[in-house]
């Protein structure tokens, strides 16, 4: 059997193949850097194992189903592998467990053993040049105050300061204060006191898609799209490669985004909403 993760900080999304029927379940987050092992184990433990059914335990318990663990998260560096691998282990003491970066579980769901560079444009955004089984070359995102180019964070960061600073139209503002029920009060408290702030920006996505073709957001996608472009995929200096995108920003966004690609003489590959089915792929053919 084979039991694939794709972990964020919110959520964690679980493929077990290899059983009766393939399932795809959902528990909480595991970032080693936001979570202890306890916890960690707790959401493998309890969590997991019950959406997956005794059963299975059991069947993994005794051995007689042999069992691989990919798991692949936000938060998993070479620091925080072994917390990570520990906690699996814990629950799955007979498995072969390997655990990456969830920039590699992207790099290998959209490129497979190809060559090819591979994007994460979500929340957040990453990149990195891959060589068919390992991230050969990666810029550093920085987050989204010193990075993140392209993201969902910076997108709704442009957005909201455009808006509060008049740079687009009073209607269209209005509009938005009116449909999240906010304040400028309301959004200096949640950017610079409360926790997540990058997540509370990137909420904003939904509004920015439906007025994507508004030609002030347009303008604001464009920028902020060539910026990605420019600030990490040039850097790799691989033009003849195809660029791979995951991520709903990517995903939503495409269309925009293959216009920029276009014009930076870049070719569009594969974007995917998620990893898990690319990661399955991966490891099926690779087994």
């Amino acid at each position: 059997m084979i039991l694939i993760a794709d972990s964020g900080s919110t959520k964690t999304d679980w493929y077990i193949t290899g059983v009766e029927q393939a399932r795809q379940v959902q528990t909480a987050g595991m970032n080693p850097y936001m979570q202890t092992f306890d916890s960690m184990v707790h959401i493998i433990q309890d969590d997991l194992l019950k959406l997956l059914g005794t059963s299975f335990f059991e069947k993994v318990e005794a051995d007689e189903a042999p069992l691989e663990v990919y798991f692949y998260g936000a938060g998993c560096t070479a620091e925080k592998i072994p917390l990570v691998e520990s906690a699996l282990k814990t629950v799955f003491s007979n498995a072969s467990i390997f655990v990456g970066s969830d920039l590699l579980g992207a790099a290998r769901a959209l490129c497979g053993a190809e060559k090819g560079i591979a994007c994460i444009l979500g929340t957040g955004s990453n990149s990195c040049l891959y060589d068919g089984c390992e991230i050969a070359e990666n810029v550093s995102p920085l987050g989204f105050i010193l990075g993140d180019e392209g993201s969902g964070a910076v997108l709704g960061k442009i957005f909201i300061g455009n808006c509060l600073k008049k740079q687009f139209a009073d209607a269209l503002c209005r509009e938005f204060l009116g449909e999240y029920n906010l304040t400028v009060a309301d959004i200096i408290n949640k950017v610079y006191r409360e926790p997540m702030p990058n997540r509370f920006l990137a909420s904003f996505c939904p509004f920015i898609y439906k007025h994507r073709r508004e030609p002030e957001i347009h303008q604001m996608l464009d920028e902020a799209f060539t910026a990605f472009f420019k600030r990490n995929v040039s850097l790799y200096r691989k033009k003849e490669l195809p660029v791979n995108f995951v991520g709903s920003v990517a995903y939503f966004y495409q269309d925009e985004l293959k216009q920029v690609a276009s014009r930076e003489g870049y070719h569009v590959g594969t974007i995917l909403r998620s990893p898990i089915e690319g990661l399955l792929r991966f490891h099926t053919l690779n087994d």
